[in-house]
């Protein structure tokens, strides 16, 4: 989500009774006050019309109690992660000043908006229509923020994905780069990790999304395919296999071969694969990562056979790919997230950025 400094864009919402409530309910009529005028808080459905409310409850309805932008988005916060602490964490506030914000929106609103437990925050029925149109409501703001240029380049904030270790080297920095020079007050933070640990931080809410392979279906997370990549031989352009339009499985093994480790996904899909081939390789050299292989490749240590992604893309002084062959190898990578759930702006803007270079990749 976008940070907004607090200050000047405060909210004024004029409440006073369960029938005025219904009111401003049926006919969009709640209002957001603001030094540069007023603006609606809600879309409006018609025009207001406060004829329908009896004289005797005017003035209360004409009272108004304030609560800004921070305060909307502290609640939800609250209401996406069901926890005070963890709220508190993501916004870099303490506790009990997210606590003053929670019971200062409560307050204006004259209305319970939570229900706290002991073990959980949940939300009340109230909460719920609250949540679902407060977060339209940053949503819209963010939008509209980052689609003007100038303010974009001075929006702040924060985006958590899970990238696999072998696309952290020549696929993700160009999507970085190109992110960076739009939003250059958006910081993003990286997390290198396999499928296991991508998976159960999305499901934990500790990255917003994550760029993966899904090896199984999973109902509470939504998978998004952004390539179907193959294996592919890494060697030093000195490497007799170096200039072959292609390389079998078989012939790895006359030389030194090295592979990942039987912890990592890549490797059981090797394993699979090669299964029922004679003469499969032998490996001398081991590795958790394949960006580590690439690494001691590069070094002249050995070959390997790693994801196409993490090699880089046209001529480089030290590193060739080849095709391997009998059998191809291939698995799909693609952006993993919450099943429902919505993205903070600023995580839907790169999201739709490693789309965008879906058509692209070779």
């Amino acid at each position: 989500m976008i940070k907004i400094d607090e200050g000047p864009p405060s909210c004024s919402i004029g409440v006073a009774t369960d029938f005025q409530r219904r009111v401003f309910a049926r006919q969009g009529a709640r209002k957001m006050a603001a030094p540069y005028g007023r603006q609606s808080f809600f879309p409006p459905q018609e025009p207001f019309d406060d004829s329908c409310i009896p004289p005797s409850q005017q003035l209360r309805f004409a009272q108004t109690m304030r609560f800004d932008l921070a305060d909307i988005k502290a609640f939800v916060t609250v209401a996406k992660l069901g926890s005070f602490t963890a709220a508190a964490a993501e916004m870099h506030v303490s506790q009990p000043a997210l606590s003053r914000r929670i019971e200062k929106l409560e307050t204006a609103l004259n209305t319970r908006l939570l229900k706290r437990t002991t073990r959980k925050v949940d939300l009340t029925p109230v909460g719920m229509e609250f949540n679902r149109r407060a977060t339209e409501l940053l949503h819209n703001f963010d939008e509209a923020l980052l689609g003007i240029s100038d303010v974009a380049r001075n929006v702040s904030g924060e985006v958590s994905i899970s990238c696999m270790p072998s696309a952290s080297r020549f696929f993700l920095p160009r999507i970085l780069r190109d992110y960076h020079e739009r939003y250059p007050g958006i910081t993003v933070r990286v997390v290198d990790q396999g499928a296991t640990d991508a998976i159960a931080a999305v499901k934990r809410r500790e990255v917003d999304f994550a760029f993966n392979h899904l090896e199984v279906p999973d109902p509470e997370l939504t998978f998004m395919l952004v390539l179907q990549e193959r294996l592919v031989l890494a060697c030093q352009p000195s490497h007799p296999l170096a200039r072959k339009k292609s390389v079998k499985w078989a012939e790895l093994g006359a030389y030194d071969y090295m592979t990942v480790t039987k912890a990592s996904s890549n490797r059981l899909l090797i394993d699979l694969a090669l299964a029922t081939v004679p003469n499969k390789p032998r490996a001398f050299c081991e590795a958790q990562h394949v960006s580590t292989l690439v690494a001691f490749v590069e070094a002249g240590i050995g070959i390997a056979a790693v994801p196409n992604m993490c090699m880089p893309i046209g001529n480089h002084p030290s590193l060739v790919s080849v095709p391997l062959t009998n059998p191809m190898i291939s698995r799909k990578v693609g952006l993993i997230r919450r099943t429902g759930s919505r993205l903070s702006t600023a995580a839907q803007k790169l999201y739709d950025e490693i789309l965008k270079v879906k058509h692209t990749l070779r």
